[in-house]
């Protein structure tokens, strides 16, 4: 999952970006028994002294698992977190020890080596419960972790804020509300100091760990590997033990692919029922369209047709109002769509915002051009049907699933002169600035200038750094962010060269550019926003679907927190955010942040995409990935606020033949006006 809570990698794409659950919920503690809890014996398997060298493998199905991730590291995990339920708390540095991947990460399954120190600086805890003030021992988990920030090790933010994995880590960690975050099992690495320390031998009554009822055992002095699979748990003594890492099953890919095409949308359908985010908010009934499309897929299945049935599965899709629902099936449909595009009539058309639409591209000596059309024109009809009209009708392939109506019209604009090449003509009534209307037959011609040249992506660099930061004329600073999902250490080292610069040089203002970026990391989003900020502050938690309750859950202690850097790294001064249709996910979540107390002007011609949700994927047959929006984020007060509207600019750049001809000439109106709010700031 690609999410914007805590612990793992994922989108977002995003961003932005899903991510299970490392730990943040409120502390609890434990009252000492008055009795002594009675000690039992358990099994100790391979007593040579105690565990030397864990070697293991992690085997990741989750399709976000690499995305962004430049340095993956293995650790001894200090489970202090866990004993205490402290879900702040943080793993000393001083405990980190940090293990070797040993084969290649980005191929599952990976192996790993980690050496144990011969006397660990974990956190001691003396769980025995039995009412003595004893040394305790060290509890450790092995898990998987990236590193963003600072040193190899990982503080604060690395850590998201604290606590203990929740996936991904030789422990079985519960995601049922009623246990959320407890361990039910795997395996520990426990030092003992000296021989005179217990630890427990099962869960007790309450089928918790560290708690009162906890039948306890004797442990050896040095290094011993618990195995909490049985009962009781096991000792292993052996010098070089082998540990899994766990994927768990609420981040394992879902896979539909081995079923029939009638089985699988039945699979489909149940996910989308259950876990699709917004259901309530988007008044969807999956039950009457599950009975629309369902035949579609039975009649391909009979047929044995892969092109019927991947037109169904697009037109599912498709009916659902939500950016972040989509597939790669383009890749069998991908003559339909060059089919349904070819056509053009040597035009392209914008929305001015008093409602007109004028011609804001033309082909040379494309059919408009040659029947008298030119620039800034007003079409007033197409083949007699009012050009509004015919824009509400048109179907964007690219995609055609949007949460935000003000993006859908954008895309609707750019495909309602698309035709395939047997249309023949369209009439088209026109009037060109200070003359009369006309109506004309124009052929439809196999040009694609007039589609390419509109794209809202149009003129962006594939080659782009993720942060990109310059110092413009007017000595203001500017910042370009295309991506919060790409390699994050990149990102994060050239973000904070350039808020050092921008400190050092006394940058008045800076300007940020997010106009084309498609999100990622909610949480790397919701970090560098905090460059901008001096204190700690909400921004916002999400809900999923438990299959434990059947109900969506919210983690009171899994907030999205901003947590500041260290003073140096801090811009205090004006800022200003550009946006757009091309901001999405991730990219809302990092704009939404610096709205939070004023802190930043937001402008631009167009709200950003509206993609409030975090995302996972699953397979299909054919081997299409389709993605789900699984994840119901909402502000610090609980409200959905980047869903179905997006971060929607207080600064508006109006559009209109001017501003249109401005763009066309290769001005950036949008950055003029950037320039003009923060000078007023």
């Amino acid at each position: 999952m690609k999410t914007r809570s805590n612990r793992i990698v994922v989108a977002i794409l995003i961003l932005c970006m899903a991510v299970l659950a490392c730990a943040t919920f409120n502390p609890t503690s434990t009252t000492p028994p008055q009795t002594t809890a009675p000690i039992t014996s358990a099994p100790v398997v391979d007593n040579g002294g105690g565990p030397k060298t864990i070697t293991g493998t992690l085997t990741y199905t989750n399709t976000f698992f690499t995305d962004g991730v430049a340095e993956p590291v293995i650790i001894l995990e200090d489970q202090g977190g866990f004993v205490t339920r402290d879900r702040k708390f943080l793993i000393p540095v001083e405990s980190q020890v940090i293990g070797e991947i040993t084969s290649d990460f980005y191929t599952s399954p990976f192996t790993y080596s980690l050496s144990l120190p011969s006397k660990p600086n974990g956190t001691l805890h003396d769980v025995d419960h039995d009412g003595i003030d004893e040394t305790g021992v060290m509890i450790f988990a092995v898990a998987y972790w990236t590193n963003t920030w600072g040193d190899p090790y990982l503080e604060r933010r690395d850590q998201f804020g604290g606590g203990w994995s929740g996936a991904y880590a030789s422990t079985k960690v519960s995601d049922d509300p009623n246990s959320y975050l407890e361990v039910f099992g795997g395996k520990y690495l426990v030092y003992a100091p000296d021989g005179q320390q217990q630890f427990p031998s099962g869960f007790g009554a309450d089928k918790k760990l560290f708690t009162d009822d906890d039948p306890i055992m004797d442990l050896p002095a040095g290094w011993s590997m618990i195995n909490m699979d049985q009962a009781p748990f096991l000792i292993d003594r052996s010098e070089n033990p082998t540990i899994e890492l766990i994927e768990p099953e609420g981040a394992a890919l879902v896979d539909f692919s081995g079923l029939s095409y009638s089985k699988a949308f039945d699979g489909m359908a149940e996910k989308f029922k259950n876990e699709y985010a917004f259901t309530d908010f988007k008044k969807i009934d999956w039950d009457a369209k599950a009975a629309e499309f369902r035949p579609r897929f039975v009649e391909a299945e009979k047929n044995n047709d892969k092109h019927a049935y991947a037109l169904a599965l697009r037109d599912y899709l498709w009916s659902i109002p939500d950016t972040h629902v989509g597939s790669d099936v383009l890749s069998i449909l991908g003559e339909d769509f060059q089919t349904a595009v070819a056509g053009g009539l040597g035009f392209a058309v914008s929305e001015t915002d008093d409602g007109k639409i004028v011609a804001t591209f033309i082909t040379q000596k494309g059919p408009a051009e040659v029947a008298g059309m030119v620039w800034g024109a007003e079409i007033i009809s197409m083949d007699g049907v009012p050009t509004a009209t015919v824009v509400d009708k048109a179907v964007p392939w690219s995609p055609s699933s949007f949460s935000n109506p003000v993006i859908k019209r954008l895309k609707q604009l750019r495909y309602v002169t698309r035709f395939k090449m047997d249309k023949g003509q369209v009439e088209v009534k026109f009037k060109n600035i200070g003359g009369k209307e006309q109506t004309v037959a124009l052929d439809v011609v196999n040009e694609v200038d007039s589609f390419n040249i509109p794209s809202s992506r149009s003129g962006t660099s594939q080659t782009a750094l993720p942060v990109e930061f310059e110092v413009l004329p007017n000595g203001y600073g500017y910042i370009k962010i295309s991506s919060f999902f790409d390699n994050d250490v990149l990102s994060i080292q050239v973000w904070e060269r350039a808020i050092k610069y921008f400190n050092d040089n006394q940058v008045p203002g800076v300007i940020l550019d997010l106009r084309n970026n498609g999100g990622g990391s909610g949480w790397l989003a919701d970090q560098m926003a905090a460059y901008f900020f001096d204190k700690e502050t909400v921004v916002g938690n999400s809900s999923q679907f438990s299959k434990a309750t059947g109900e969506f859950y919210m983690d009171p202690g899994g907030e999205a927190i901003m947590i500041p850097p260290r003073t140096e790294l801090q811009y205090s001064g004006p800022v200003v955010v550009m946006v757009g249709p091309n901001c999405a996910s991730a990219c809302e979540f990092f704009s939404y942040n610096m709205t939070i107390n004023d802190r930043a002007a937001i402008v631009g011609q167009y709200p950003s995409e509206g993609a409030g949700g975090s995302v996972e994927d699953f397979m299909m047959p054919e081997n299409i990935t389709v993605q789900i929006t699984i994840g119901r984020a909402v502000d610090a007060n609980g409200n959905i606020h980047i869903e179905g509207k997006g971060v929607v600019p207080n600064v508006h750049v109006p559009v209109t033949l001017d501003t249109l001809k401005k763009g066309d000439n290769g001005e950036d109106v949008v950055l003029d006006a950037a320039e003009k709010e923060i000078s007023k700031r």
